[in-house]
């Protein structure tokens, strides 16, 4: 409660000015990121089922922000190269972004294959 009471405190010593430069850097900012959407059909064996997987990806000029896979943050993730690896609900998932495609283990019970496209 003390940060939060800090944080106000500082806000009201701010000039104006400086308040409105710090919502148009914010601003600026959440512009400058870009996102692309995924449609990934991906086929899991052995259940021989297709699930539909939609994959946003959060990216500025220097690297990827933010991941989402069918609405859900994916709060850990690497990069690398063209490939995205994280997991979500123990499945362990790669999107080759440059490919396109989608992989991914469901702890050894089942694995998915599958091709993206850009919506």
């Amino acid at each position: 409660m003390a940060l939060a009471l800090g944080l106000a405190v500082t806000a009201l010593a701010l000039p104006a000015g400086a308040q409105q430069a710090k919502k148009k850097d914010k601003a600026a900012a959440a512009d400058a990121r870009e996102t692309v959407t995924l449609v990934c059909e991906a086929v899991y064996l052995p259940a021989r089922t297709t699930w539909t997987r939609t994959v946003r990806i959060a990216y500025d000029k220097q690297r990827v922000q933010a991941v989402h896979i069918d609405g859900v943050p994916a709060y850990t993730f690497s990069v690398q190269k063209n490939t995205i690896a994280t997991a979500l609900d123990n499945e362990r998932i790669q999107i080759d972004v440059a490919a396109q495609t989608w992989s991914s283990d469901f702890r050894g019970q089942a694995t998915a294959q599958g091709r993206c496209e850009r919506e």
